[in-house]
């Protein structure tokens, strides 16, 4: 691009930026100096590919969504956080929102994520261990008592279950008298990274999708703000995928769903902006950062060029970032606090919309309220002290960082390519599918997470703590313990909730549910319903597991 060119963006952002509503703030360096919201090429400098890095705010967004960066709008701390039953992770919602959190993510048990009950003979032993206990509407009364979901923003960790979780969360805002049409939050739901990655499915995948696009054709219809569609490459990522198998993986999925909102009929320019995603920052500083920087350019432009999109916010991605559960180590735990600062600083410069640090002791159990403290003020750290929020995309235009976000986007690329190849038609689904009952994701991840397994064992790779640096003088940490009461208690109260409810209404309800499965009709109202009833989430999964079969993944050796 010539010079003439980049001055003509530089006064376009300049503009907007002008425009734009900034936050009341010092943007000043510690020693008081002033600093620019942005900085660029040197004035009559011709710079080469110069379109591929731009300016913030404008296509193709490799600098980051808004032409005033974090001097608009500072990321939202969203500290995920679940454990024991409802009582008990609300009155840490309540720590962390006291403490400066800026919205919740709620973190289930893996009954609840599996679709079961507290009382499922399959849940011995697991209830509340990690992630919070929900069996109905009634505990998800509880989970927000005293939080007003009208005025929050609220993330919730769930996809093969997502559905009747998030009619839960209707019901208990209903109750609470706000108004559903204005609620505001993020469900994940994506169901192919579970075949993928994290193994949590109900169903076949058909099944899945149809009530993945009823959400979205609802949500569109009646709750627009609420994103029902986190795509998740968290979970890739943690199962020992490289970041650009983590970006492809990731960023395929998403086209999927665009691919799935358009077979509704649904306008990409009204149901695109409800998909975010969710990402990890891993420890390697400069490629995360390169990272997150190649899914916004990758997503605008396949939005664009491939989709049709024409409207602005149909061509951002926003996501939301966790540091590396997989990076955190039980030797020397206390070493975690800085490898999660380090992911976290790599998240914010690379533009996260909303972020979740991990707590020290999080690789031995459930943090501790001391840790998730450290944790949440590691963010604040960052947010406060360190001057990253002062300008936008402080490393674009760094040689390093623009050629790693390019060999990131191309490898992207070339994975889009061989995923499309493997399908019937031409459109990534088919190849996503295809690649799933082939186990070719599940190859691929094995491949990369045997690959750096080895280079730890031959000591190519270093962890401080486990393979090098070993001595240490640090005494073990008292971690957070859930009592086996916690089971007893939560499925006392589920067997007077079913005794207390009126079971006729619930058994309709759940028939009535049945039915509109066997039609193409929306089945969010239905679902609902059931909740209304108390129908607790094990019952409805049981009943579309009846009516569509439990999935099992095929043998690959």
């Amino acid at each position: 691009m010539d010079a003439q060119e980049i001055e003509a963006g530089r006064e376009r952002w300049q503009r907007r930026y002008d425009a734009a509503h900034k936050r009341d703030a010092d943007f000043t360096t510690l020693s008081g100096s002033p600093v620019d919201p942005v900085y660029g090429p040197p004035p009559g400098v011709d710079v080469p590919g110069f379109e591929r890095i731009g300016w913030p705010g404008e296509y193709p967004y490799t600098r980051g969504l808004y032409p005033t960066g974090y001097r608009g709008r500072a990321w939202t701390i969203r500290q995920f956080s679940g454990f024991g039953n409802a009582q008990q992770t609300n009155a840490r919602y309540k720590m962390l929102l006291g403490a400066g959190g800026g919205g919740l993510s709620v973190a289930f048990d893996m009954p609840t994520l599996m679709g079961r009950d507290s009382d499922d003979p399959q849940s011995l032993g697991e209830v509340g261990h990690c992630g919070v206990a929900i069996d109905s509407a009634a505990d998800m009364d509880v989970l927000f008592d005293g939080i007003p979901l009208a005025d929050i923003t609220t993330s919730m960790t769930i996809s093969g279950p997502a559905v009747p979780i998030f009619c839960m969360y209707l019901v208990a805002a209903e109750r609470q008298g706000a108004d559903l049409s204005k609620l505001d939050g993020t469900l994940q739901t994506d169901i192919f990274k579970e075949y993928i990655a994290q193994k949590e499915w109900l169903f076949a995948p058909e099944p899945h999708l149809r009530l993945i696009g009823d959400l979205m054709e609802y949500c569109a219809q009646e709750i627009p703000r609420y994103k029902p569609l986190s795509v998740s490459g968290y979970h890739i990522r943690e199962a020992g995928s490289t970041a650009a198998q983590e970006l492809a993986f990731t960023l395929a999925d998403g086209f999927g769903y665009v691919e799935l909102g358009q077979s509704r009929g649904l306008d990409v320019n009204v149901f695109a902006p409800g998909l975010s995603f969710f990402f990890d920052a891993h420890v390697d500083f400069f490629e995360e950062i390169a990272k997150f920087r190649a899914a916004r350019r990758i997503w605008a432009r396949w939005l664009r060029d491939v989709y049709g999109a024409t409207s602005e916010k149909a061509l951002w991605m926003k996501f939301h970032t966790q540091t590396a559960g997989v990076s955190l180590t039980a030797p020397q735990p206390v070493n975690n606090v800085v490898r999660t600062a380090v992911e976290a600083l790599a998240a914010v410069l690379g533009g996260t919309n909303s972020l979740h640090t991990n707590a020290l002791d999080e690789t031995l159990a459930l943090p501790t309220d001391s840790a998730a403290e450290i944790a949440l003020r590691t963010q604040q750290v960052l947010m406060e002290e360190t001057g990253v929020v002062n300008v936008a995309d402080p490393l674009g235009g760094s040689w390093y960082v623009e050629a790693l976000t390019d060999r990131i986007e191309a490898e992207a690329e070339r994975i889009f390519a061989r995923i499309r190849d493997m399908g019937s038609d031409d459109t990534i689904t088919s190849g996503i599918l295809r690649g799933i009952e082939d186990g070719w994701f599940m190859s691929e991840i094995a491949d990369s997470a045997f690959a750096y397994q080895r280079a730890l064992e031959k000591g190519d790779k270093k962890i401080v703590g486990v393979n090098c640096h070993t001595a240490t003088v640090a005494r073990d940490l008292e971690i957070l313990r859930i009592s086996h009461e916690v089971e007893i208690e939560q499925r006392r109260v589920l067997a007077e909730r079913r005794t207390g409810r009126d079971a006729d209404a619930v058994k309709a309800a759940l028939n009535r549910m049945v039915e509109v499965a066997r039609t193409e009709e929306n089945m969010i109202p239905v679902m609902l319903d059931a909740a209304r009833a108390e129908a607790t989430l094990g019952e409805i999964c049981d009943a579309l597991r009846a009516e569509w079969g439990v999935y099992r993944e095929p043998a690959r050796f």
